[in-house]
């Protein structure tokens, strides 16, 4: 039977032996091997091919931005289908997490999520889809303080309009379109319209892009 198929690559062979067994007790999922480190993700990536890879960012030989980086240029280089990559990380690790998602990750969670959110995560990233886990979001701002060498507001950030700014910083906090809708007074679709707008103002690729480009950058709150 097929199924998505999900790699794994952590330095922590319990954690491995736990998600595996996760992965295994779902019937639409398939474990296509797992890494211990950012070259063995690699050579595991080119001969397991899997759908979507679980990669942590701290790991010896190479690490996990690295690792991001190398495997989905193979696949572009070779013509063929990259994993879609999801970053593991902690709260210390929400830099590092920035980091990954410039090199071409789908997005991150927790490595403390609760199973069924990481599952859900897993089918979010096949699908094509973005993944943040608010919380990992709320994190990710909170240590972008003013003055903390953050880059100056571009200047297409002269181009988003009032509302467009407003659905911008609910989109970076991490709240979904149901609830920007719900805060805004807005109908859903009203507000995946604006997001497309702003998204294609700034040239950013999805809302994790969105979130690392409020890291960033020192945005005018007005």
């Amino acid at each position: 039977m097929s199924g998505i198929r999900v790699a794994l690559v952590d330095d922590q062979a319990l954690f491995r032996a736990g998600i595996r067994m996760l992965v295994e007790s779902q019937p639409d999922l398939v474990f296509a091997g797992d890494a211990a480190d950012g070259r063995a993700a690699i050579a595991l990536a080119e001969r397991s091919r899997p759908d979507v890879m679980l990669m942590d960012v701290r790991m010896p030989q190479l690490d996990g931005i690295a690792a991001t980086e190398r495997i989905l240029a193979d696949a572009e280089r070779e013509g063929r289908e990259p994993p879609r990559i999801l970053v593991l990380t902690t709260f210390d690790l929400d830099e590092n997490a920035a980091r990954a998602i410039r090199a071409g990750a789908s997005g991150f969670v927790l490595k403390d999520a609760d199973p069924e959110f990481l599952l859900a995560a897993i089918r979010t990233v096949h699908r094509g889809n973005a993944v943040i886990a608010a919380n990992a979001t709320r994190a990710l701002i909170a240590h972008a303080s003013p003055g903390s060498g953050r880059r100056p507001a571009p200047a297409a950030w002269d181009d988003l309009t009032a509302r467009e700014r407003e659905i911008f910083a609910l989109a970076a906090k991490g709240l979904s379109n149901a609830e920007i809708a719900a805060a805004e007074f807005l109908s859903e679709a009203t507000v995946k319209t604006h997001l497309s707008r702003v998204l294609g103002k700034l040239g950013l690729r999805d809302r994790v892009q969105l979130v690392v480009f409020a890291y960033e950058h020192d945005l005018p709150s007005g």
